[in-house]
């Protein structure tokens, strides 16, 4: 696939890059994925309609305090769950090719806080109770702290437990959340944290 990182303030040329790579001699065949924080216009999303495939969101938090405080972004969650359901409403339900890859639709996010369970419950049940299996859910726990956040933010200072991670993946299945990624063992590592080191840029 075509992977677009936090690709909002290249919209218009991601439009205009896709459409001609689609038209070109060799066109491009393979799905384009969008890969968002989720805090976008709803009219943002309604312009990539041709464009994007695979719509990859992350739902983070619905506390305005928790948002504003890790964001700066206290309506965090009632603007990414709009542009959420304009994704779902451009991409439908998921659509997998015969080797079972995705083609197109919406994985939703959802990186799971140390100290924040009952948050990403209420999420996870949002989720579910608005689109069902009309999205695909991936639940993380690989949250990793960065040297010195703990001295910022004392809640974020350590990885979540195995017991919080426990507690949101049993009330995920008690919900019936079936159409869902999990991570299993030890994943909040120093090799998800990219070196920042500006190299290739």
């Amino acid at each position: 696939n075509i992977d677009l990182v936090t690709p909002t303030h290249y919209v218009p040329s991601i439009i205009e890059a896709v459409r001609t790579a689609r038209h070109g001699a060799e066109p491009l065949t393979i799905p384009v994925v969008y890969n968002t924080a989720s805090y976008e216009m709803p009219e943002t999303i309604r312009s990539l309609k041709d464009t994007v495939d695979i719509w990859l969101p992350d739902l983070k938090y619905d506390e305005p305090e928790l948002s504003d405080k890790l964001a700066r972004a206290p309506d965090y969650y009632e603007v990414a769950c709009r542009a959420i359901d304009e994704m779902v409403t451009l991409a439908g339900p998921p659509v997998f090719d015969e080797e079972g890859l995705l083609k197109r639709g919406v994985i939703v996010r959802h990186l799971i806080l140390p100290g924040h369970v009952h948050s990403s419950i209420r999420i996870l049940r949002y989720l579910h109770e608005t689109y069902g299996d009309a999205i695909i859910v991936s639940v993380m726990n690989q949250y990793t702290p960065m040297p010195g956040v703990g001295e910022i933010l004392p809640e974020l200072g350590r990885k979540v437990t195995r017991r919080e991670y426990g507690r949101v993946l049993d009330a995920a299945l008690e919900m019936g959340l079936e159409r869902a990624y999990y991570q299993e063992g030890g994943t909040a590592k120093e090799s998800f944290i990219p070196a920042f080191d500006g190299e290739g840029l």
